[in-house]
């Protein structure tokens, strides 16, 4: 005579408290981006998925989520063109639908992009990389769903290039130099102020289906800081970068504004109900602690602000 195993993740839990995110992180997948014609990237992509708990219920069953991951994460990857976000975003509408329980479902992917591109000055090829982002959030009422990217930059304190400054006029006034001629010398070549490697995070919550290239929010991304960074470079290419963020010394709430002119200007097809996530989090070089500033904003809001200037 044959026993039928207990259901214990439906039963009731000793202690009747519900919990807003059970799942499980760390789930690796192959994903491929198509690019048209051209071969497709594959990104190992690592994901996390939830889903919310009832009080009056034990435990999610999570061998079956762990199947429904596979399964859309497998048929997916066989597919030759979709966006990244749209994975997550099926995944959790899937969720939603096999757990009757779950009022919410989130999942989440992160994964290394590399491309190659030249450098600036001696225009040698090398590889540059960046976090891709993506993420959904799925309700009865709707899917949001995230595409964004992090990428790494450099960047100069306008404060300490300022000290640097003042310090120049007046070594080149004790030496005879006229102040015509000392403006017109510090203008062209920039003054030392300390310089910290950068970490910008760009990111885009729709419910709909918007356009966005994830190398446009890359790029966005780059130039907010005082200058691109990159991986291989000649002593032109060193020279290049140091010079040009020298020459745009930027605070780290610099970058973040900086990242919101980027966004309205490469993403103005935006509708106004779209959510930017504007992030930035500098290594200080001459501090032992870092520096962070972000803002979380509606397109239409953040419209606004700057046609208010």
């Amino acid at each position: 005579m044959s026993h039928q195993l207990p259901d214990v993740q439906a039963s009731a839990p000793d202690v009747s408290v519900g919990l807003s995110q059970v799942g499980v992180t760390g789930v690796e997948k192959l994903v491929k981006i198509a690019r048209g014609d051209k071969r497709p990237i594959v990104l190992m992509a690592e994901f996390e998925v939830f889903v919310d708990l009832p009080s009056g219920r034990k435990g999610i069953d999570m061998s079956r989520n762990l199947a429904t991951i596979d399964e859309i994460l497998e048929e997916i990857t066989r597919e030759e063109a979709y966006r990244v976000e749209e994975v997550c975003g099926d995944a959790a509408e899937r969720l939603l639908e096999k757990h009757d329980y779950t009022t919410t479902a989130e999942v989440s992917m992160s994964a290394e992009l590399v491309t190659r591109e030249d450098t600036p000055a001696s225009g040698i090829e090398t590889q540059s990389t960046a976090t891709i982002v993506a993420s959904a959030t799925a309700t009865e009422e709707d899917t949001r769903e995230e595409i964004g990217a992090e990428v790494t930059g450099m960047t100069v304190c306008p404060c300490s290039q300022g000290m640097s400054e003042s310090r120049a006029r007046e070594k080149l006034a004790d030496l005879g130099v006229d102040e015509e001629t000392t403006e017109e010398f510090l203008e062209a070549v920039p003054q030392p102020g300390h310089s910290q490697r950068g970490h910008a995070t760009l990111t885009v919550t729709t419910d709909g289906h918007p356009d966005i290239d994830l190398r446009d929010l890359i790029d966005v991304a780059r130039d907010s800081m005082s200058a691109r960074i990159y991986n291989m470079a000649k002593r032109p290419d060193e020279d290049h970068m140091t010079y040009e963020a020298h020459a745009d010394a930027k605070f780290v709430e610099d970058c973040v504004r900086a990242l919101a002119e980027g966004t309205i200007e490469e993403f103005g097809h935006l509708s106004d109900d779209a959510v930017i996530h504007m992030k930035q989090s500098n290594d200080e070089s001459i501090h032992q602690h870092n520096a962070h500033a972000e803002r979380e904003v509606t397109m239409g809001d953040l419209r606004d602000e700057l046609d208010a200037e």
